[in-house]
């Protein structure tokens, strides 16, 4: 039944990409000094998740470098690589320069090993750039005349309240581009585009995509998770076709799995906190952070924490329920998400 399993994977880029024309034009332009040997300035990627900036940022880069093949793209996950060490590492990397890098080189080091990388101009993609520990990555990566910017994040007025004033002043000039969520159409359109190529032909109806979209609720990531675990499912069962029953009991396995990757992805101080929140089924900001407080060696500091549960929220593993003065924190399960 699955001819390609590559095209249902959440961070497959395609050739041509269904709807977010006008977002690729306006990200397209932006980039548009590469193409005579100028720097653009930074660009932002703003939206909620599941709704194609990873992958139109990528898309729009790879048809860059046809027009452009010395541009080089360096593309940074900050949920992993969230401290200045990581950042500079993965760049260095995406360029074949982490040559003999080890954990004790100094982070200076790797600064001015990426300033010498200037026969080339580089573009760095930092993906959920709101995950940073610190701004001090950013400000080293601006600096350099050939390094340019492509910042993803959820929101913008949460991304630069995390900025210290240098890092702010000199971004605050970068293009936007904004994404709302996919309405069903455009996510249908989307999951038959996916099917096409990826599954054998008629194993899937029109109907069982809106069903699909519906489920989803505006988010690719989710559908796309749907779609494939109901692939799985029917081959397991060595059904011919996605049954309806195949369908519905993908609907929640889907959901499970990616929300079980995202925790997996929890680094070690926005796990701790989640753990809390499970543990106390609903608890409030003090008594919260009293409680990671006495669990880690090293606790950051409270503002840190509220981006911490900010980025869970809106990836639906918490929710903040009530007002900020009488503010609680409880898990999200698989109905509410």
């Amino acid at each position: 039944m699955i001819v390609d399993g590559r095209i249902l994977r959440e961070d497959f880029v395609p050739s041509e990409v269904v709807h977010r024309h006008d977002e690729v034009n306006l990200l397209s332009e932006t980039l548009e000094p590469l193409v005579s040997g100028g720097r653009p300035e930074p660009s932002f990627l703003f939206g909620p998740t599941g709704v194609g900036k990873t992958c139109i940022a990528r898309y729009t880069l790879g048809q860059l470098r046809e027009q452009v093949p010395k541009v080089r793209i360096a593309y940074v996950n900050c949920w992993q690589e969230y401290t200045r060490f990581r950042v500079l590492y993965g760049v260095l990397e995406a360029v074949d320069r982490a040559i003999d890098v080890h954990r004790t080189t100094p982070k200076d080091e790797l600064f001015q090993r990426l300033a010498g990388c200037d026969e080339q101009p580089i573009v760095v993609i930092l993906d959920e750039v709101d995950q940073l520990e610190g701004t001090a990555a950013l400000y080293d990566l601006h600096r350099l005349p050939h390094v340019s910017l492509v910042l993803i994040a959820n929101r913008e007025d949460e991304l630069f309240a995390s900025f210290d004033d240098r890092v702010r002043s000199r971004l605050r000039a970068g293009t936007r581009v904004r994404f709302d969520r996919y309405g069903t159409d455009e996510l249908v359109a989307i999951l038959r585009e996916r099917t096409a190529k990826a599954l054998e032909p008629n194993v899937v109806t029109d109907a069982q995509l809106e069903r699909i979209a519906d489920a989803a609720s505006g988010d690719a990531r989710v559908g796309i998770g749907v779609l494939r675990s109901a692939a799985r499912r029917a081959e397991r069962e060595r059904c011919e076709t996605i049954t309806d029953e195949v369908l519905e009991a993908a609907i929640p396995d889907a959901r499970t799995e990616i929300r079980q990757k995202t925790v997996d992805g929890l680094i070690e101080h926005q796990r701790v906190l989640y753990d809390v929140i499970a543990d106390a089924g609903e608890i409030e900001p003090g008594a919260l952070y009293e409680e990671y407080e006495r669990r880690v060696d090293a606790p950051k500091s409270n503002r840190t924490l509220r981006n911490y549960l900010t980025k869970m929220v809106h990836y639906d593993l918490i929710a903040a329920v009530g007002e900020r003065g009488g503010r609680t924190y409880r898990l999200v399960d698989g109905e509410d998400a």
